[in-house]
């Protein structure tokens, strides 16, 4: 009996060991058998979808995220943004996929890259599946900021093959073009150090931005343009069928447009060389973007001139996307300075009720206003990164509350999902 006893309990702590193992296993496996499997935003007409149910937006810009994720302590922001935006209820989050030759750069030089910081990348895009946030990357920025066209002009010149000094030679010298087209085949074939996914066939990613407000002066005619997105579109598309396509345009009607006498801010709107009907009439071009920014376009204007504009111009490029386009409208900027004369934050309250209203109507007759995205949310201590527009938005109870019940409203009409039920708690 002794000698019994001696086997009995190593073999009964053996096997209550494996026993253990295969529970504790099993449970983690079963965790990730229950994990739902994402799937790609589509488009039927002017209507996203998701899971074949219509798809309708709320949500914001942070472009800091990748930038703020080259360095561990900067970090945990990025975890924090994304965490306290799926609170929200928010859907979408439009950010920069580039930084050229800039501090902490992605891309160095032409075909040069840091691997840092596309690791930077990789971790934004794995924190934004962990939360359920669809991303909206953005490939390249018309402005200065981190490098931008003028950028990759300098790159040109540097290289002794640069045919412009313009800025706008981004849009026309085939070196140029060339150096893009290699950008967005390295993004676009990137496989995720964390995910292992490539881009190209990561759900999460809601969709691809050719370039952020594009402008090309040089020549109003907006022929130079068009041919550039009808290139860079196409050529999105021969690596990736998978995700959605926009231009990144502001929204203004073309030299040929009789809207442009009628809904364009003023005169200088139709002179920029972009043309929201041409541009986003191409094949390749799944859905249109509009920004609003009426106190950056009119000058010594009241808050009550201001909604009227916003609601006129929003109504306008839905009723585009309606009859003309048959494409969903993404009002992907929207923003109210508190540099104006007499700011106050009921005001900008106002004009983003107004926005979100809007919004929130055209989602309940089924129209092409697909949603909105505020410019720009941050969290606290990024003193250096907030400019006239930035928000943390649990900061101020009334705003928050605004996007909060926005993002309940879109959700009745999209139809709960598994991923926010418990975010209809709060609803």
């Amino acid at each position: 009996m002794v000698g019994g006893n001696g086997l009995f309990y190593p073999i009964f702590g053996f096997v209550s060991l494996m026993f253990f193992i295969y529970m504790s296993f099993g449970e983690i496996r079963f965790g990730f058998e229950e994990e739902p499997q994402l799937s790609f935003v589509e488009r039927n007409g002017t209507q996203f979808l998701l899971d074949g149910k219509t798809f309708y937006i709320n949500g914001w810009n942070s472009y800091w995220l990748m930038v703020q994720s080259v360095d561990d302590y900067s970090r945990p922001r990025v975890h924090e943004m994304l965490k306290g935006g799926a609170k929200m209820g928010l859907t979408v989050c439009r950010t920069w996929a580039f930084n050229d030759g800039d501090y902490n750069a992605l891309q160095i030089s032409p075909g040069v890259y840091n691997e840092q910081a596309f690791k930077a990348l990789d971790y934004v895009i794995a924190e934004a599946r962990q939360h359920g946030i669809r991303l909206l990357l953005s490939l390249v920025n018309n402005l200065q900021a981190y490098g931008g066209k003028t950028q990759y002009v300098k790159w040109a010149w540097q290289e002794g093959v640069g045919l412009s000094a313009s800025n706008d030679s981004f849009f026309f010298d085939p070196s140029i073009r060339s150096y893009f087209k290699n950008y967005v085949k390295t993004i676009l074939t990137r496989r995720n150090s964390i995910t292992g996914i490539e881009y190209r066939n990561d759900p999460i990613i809601f969709g691809w931005e050719l370039i952020n407000e594009p402008r090309c002066i040089t020549d109003p005619s907006g022929d130079t343009l068009q041919d550039w997105i009808e290139e860079m579109s196409a050529f999105v598309k021969l690596i990736d069928r998978n995700h959605l396509v926009t231009v990144g345009l502001e929204g203004f009607y073309g030299p040929n447009d009789p809207k442009r006498l009628t809904v364009n801010p003023e005169a200088w709107a139709s002179r920029l060389g972009s043309d929201f009907i041409r541009n986003s009439q191409i094949s390749n071009i799944d859905f249109t973007s509009v920004h609003i920014y009426p106190d950056h376009w009119f000058h010594e204007q009241e808050i009550d001139d201001y909604l009227k504009f916003v609601s006129k111009w929003m109504i306008s490029h839905i009723e585009d996307g309606d009859k003309v386009l048959n494409k969903p409208v993404l009002f992907s900027e929207f923003g109210l300075s508190d540099m104006i004369k007499n700011f106050s934050l009921s005001d900008r309250e106002k004009m983003y009720k107004t926005i979100l209203n809007i919004s929130y109507k055209s989602a309940k007759k089924k129209r092409s206003g697909a949603g909105a995205l505020v410019w720009q949310f941050l969290v606290g201590g990024m003193n250096e990164f907030i400019d006239d527009f930035g928000i943390i938005p649990w900061e101020k109870s009334s705003t928050y509350s605004m996007f909060i019940e926005q993002s309940c409203r879109l959700a009745r009409i999209n139809g709960w999902t598994q991923q926010n039920t418990r975010f209809k708690e709060i609803c």
